[in-house]
């Protein structure tokens, strides 16, 4: 029995702490990280949801390729920081179609090194692969 209240205490604490280390970050672009979705939300739910914060410039449900679904992410631009502020205070560890999300400042993109490609058309058209090693 103590070690499960023991266990229940850390759980309590370590909460707050997340929590805390969440908020920390201060926003420097009104461009927000919005993470933990649902499968099942839409530009249009996310819009609803975050219209209330100020004047929304954007709200993107990034889509995966193949599937046509969402992946579970989505960023959200404001007019100005301090909308961006508001809306991340009121919606973070918030429910949204029954998912709780997280509402974190967006980082800036990292450029991707260019692609090389190891496989190489042939004179007849078919891919060459170029793999070195044993395959057994």
């Amino acid at each position: 029995m103590a070690f499960v209240s023991g266990f229940q205490r850390l759980l309590r604490h370590s909460h707050s702490h997340v929590t805390s280390i969440r908020f920390n970050s201060t926003l420097t672009s009104p461009k927000l990280f919005v993470s933990g979705l649902s499968r099942l939300t839409t530009n249009e739910k996310l819009t609803e949801a975050f219209s209330p914060f100020g004047q929304l410039m954007e709200a993107k449900v990034i889509i995966d390729r193949v599937s046509g679904r969402s992946k579970g992410f989505a960023f959200v631009s404001y007019a100005t920081v301090e909308e961006a502020e508001k809306a991340r205070e009121g919606m973070n560890a918030k429910f949204l179609d029954g998912w709780v999300i997280f509402v974190d400042p967006a980082k800036p993109r990292e450029p991707r090194p260019p692609q090389q490609s190891e496989s190489q058309q042939s004179q007849t058209g078919f891919t060459v692969n170029k793999t070195v090693g044993w395959c057994g």
